[in-house]
């Protein structure tokens, strides 16, 4: 039986994720969000244990883990899924709890602190696996205005936070060799047709179902076949390529140094 904790579990990606994974009978389901009475209805659902939190601000993220490792001593998948998508129309500027760009706080930062956070616990599984939900959509973070002050859109603000994400899952997956801990990114598929996500935030069409972005995310989760593989940009269910400052050591370096003050 593996302990599975799922991010932004209440509704879209996460929720069918947590249910698809429920349907097996043979896993302990740890599910967050932020809305409890949607946290509430996936719980009972799947009969996970739920875990509120804002992931906006980096305390709630550090109380959070601190909640999970005071009830479970391991962690054998960590899902990174919550997070801020972007409108059609556009929006303003938005900071988080703590004053940063409110994207990169909630798709970047909450997700390498939470991991980091509970590494302690994915060690004690170990083979164990991080699973971080990127996009298709990228752009490199100007990491001399890495919060975006300057010509904000947040959809730029979104790709930015993504291919972030990206750079940091291949950082973490060198730091991590030969733990048997494994560290993948993934688009898991496109615009898909869920009610209060990201997808029917976009104003756009939808491309994809449900079920393929599941499908992809699962494969991640816990298909023997990809045990060992680590370091990996997936796009669906075949191995992607990500934007190019992804595989540029000195721009990840850079990257790594600016989320290092940040944290």
């Amino acid at each position: 039986m593996a302990t599975i904790l799922i991010t932004g579990a209440s509704d879209g990606l996460g929720r069918a994720l947590a249910e698809n994974l429920a349907a097996d009978g043979r896993h302990t389901l740890l599910l967050h969000g932020r809305d409890k009475t949607r946290l509430s209805d996936v719980a009972a659902a799947t009969g996970g244990e739920s875990y509120q939190a804002d992931l906006s601000s980096l305390a709630e993220v550090r109380r959070f883990a601190a909640d999970i490792a005071a009830t479970h001593d391991r962690l054998d998948v960590l899902v990174n899924n919550a997070g801020i998508g972007f409108h059609a129309e556009g929006t303003e500027r938005q900071t988080s709890a703590d004053g940063y760009e409110l994207r990169l706080a909630v798709n970047y930062l909450a997700p390498v602190a939470l991991t980091r956070e509970l590494l302690p616990l994915l060690h004690r599984a170990a083979p164990s696996r991080i699973v971080n939900i990127a996009s298709m959509g990228q752009q490199p973070v100007d990491l001399d205005d890495p919060q975006l002050t300057r010509e904000y859109t947040d959809v730029a603000a979104y790709c930015r936070s993504k291919l972030a994400l990206i750079c940091h899952s291949l950082d973490l997956a060198e730091e991590l060799s030969g733990t048997g801990i494994t560290v993948n990114s993934l688009h898991p598929a496109t615009f898909m047709p869920t009610s209060m996500s990201m997808s029917r935030q976009t104003g756009l069409d939808i491309v994809d179902s449900l079920e393929q972005g599941v499908a992809a995310t699962r494969r991640l989760v816990d298909l023997p076949e990809l045990a060992g593989v680590t370091g990996r940009y997936f796009d669906g269910e075949q191995e992607g390529r990500a934007a190019a400052e992804a595989y540029d050591r000195e721009y990840r370096r850079r990257l790594a140094a600016v989320t290092e003050s940040l944290l």
